[in-house]
């Protein structure tokens, strides 16, 4: 009778918060709505903003911008988005993440999201681009490189997560890739705790710098915690490792003008291991290595990661018109 008891209380009480799980997570949505198009990339639905360059840009060549894990597109453009008024910016939500759709389980691995990547760069009518891939997104950008090297012209990497890393990876990524126990999880703790959590826990990605006050609301981060983009993310994290273990051996493949912007302080992504193992990988990239920047150095150091874009496309119109790579130089592009 007392376990009786007990489980129909555990019951209950799971009842109650995956309702409150529901309704927060509709909050949410009505908080952070999509504020760009839908459009359709080999039957999944994927959120985009494309912003056309001032008319002074000339031709200047687009950049693709890929976000890292528990964000959005808002993510990287609230930091630079301003800087870059020059260019067409196309900003999207990788799948399952934002308002994009996550498909297939299989979609966890960087190499289907850069798929998903090259498709709408197709749709959009976009030739060539310089992509640009924060800490998770990083593995997208390399991987799109390497499968779809006819998309790329250049690559700008920061604080990326590309290489194979030694120990794991935080409790609850695991735990929510398990077989039914991940999405109780994901359906009953996983958002009233991440609310709780949400300013701290973003804090401590920018140690040991400061968080921008205003940054969870204009980076509009807590959409990672809405039950099924909470198991998107945990799934592309758990499933990082191994992905890129088979990925990484490709990356000398890489023959685009490449930089690795990274702050040395950095230690949720261990910059000798993956920005490293990057200028190791790829012929003539170039490593900024910033003293005492984070984890975010888009937000703590932008001008840093508008200048590595500059070069990156300055060489890679260089190098189309050559023929041939072109080195970085540190000057900023013509357009």
């Amino acid at each position: 009778m007392i376990l009786l008891t007990l489980l129909a209380g555990l019951a209950g009480a799971g009842a109650v918060l995956a309702v409150a799980s529901a309704v927060g997570a509709a909050a949410i949505d009505r908080r952070h709505p999509p504020h760009g198009r839908i459009v359709d990339v080999d039957g999944l639905s994927v959120h985009v903003v494309d912003v056309a360059p001032d008319p002074a840009g000339g031709e200047a060549l687009p950049v693709l911008f890929v976000h890292g894990a528990s964000g959005n597109l808002d993510e990287l453009r609230a930091a630079l988005g301003p800087r870059l008024a020059d260019r067409r910016t196309i900003w999207f939500d990788r799948p399952g993440h934002g308002h994009s759709a996550r498909g297939p389980r299989r979609m966890s691995a960087p190499v289907e999201q850069a798929r998903i990547a090259a498709g709408l760069l197709d749709r959009l009518g976009v030739d060539r681009a310089v992509v640009v891939g924060h800490s998770w997104g990083g593995a997208v950008a390399a991987a799109l490189a390497v499968t779809r090297p006819d998309k790329v012209a250049g690559l700008v990497f920061v604080a990326p997560a590309t290489h194979p890393w030694p120990g794991g990876v935080t409790w609850y990524y695991t735990v929510s890739t398990l077989p039914v126990l991940g999405r109780l999880f994901a359906w009953t703790l996983a958002l009233p705790v991440g609310a709780l959590l949400l300013r701290p826990a973003a804090a401590g990605v920018f140690h040991p710098e400061p968080m921008p006050p205003a940054y969870p609301e204009v980076a509009r981060i807590a959409l990672v915690l809405r039950p099924e983009t909470f198991l998107a993310n945990a799934r592309d994290v758990a499933d990082l490792a191994a992905n890129v273990a088979a990925l990484a051996p490709r990356y000398p493949e890489i023959a685009v003008p490449t930089a690795v912007v990274t702050g040395d302080a950095d230690t949720v992504v261990l910059p000798a291991i993956h920005s490293e193992g990057l200028v190791r990988d790829i012929a003539g990239a170039e490593l900024v290595l910033l003293p005492g920047a984070g984890h975010m150095p888009h937000h703590t150091r932008p001008e840093a990661v508008v200048a590595a874009i500059a070069r990156v496309a300055a060489a890679a119109r260089e190098s189309a018109d050559a023929g041939a790579s072109a080195p970085l130089r540190a000057v900023p592009e013509s357009g």
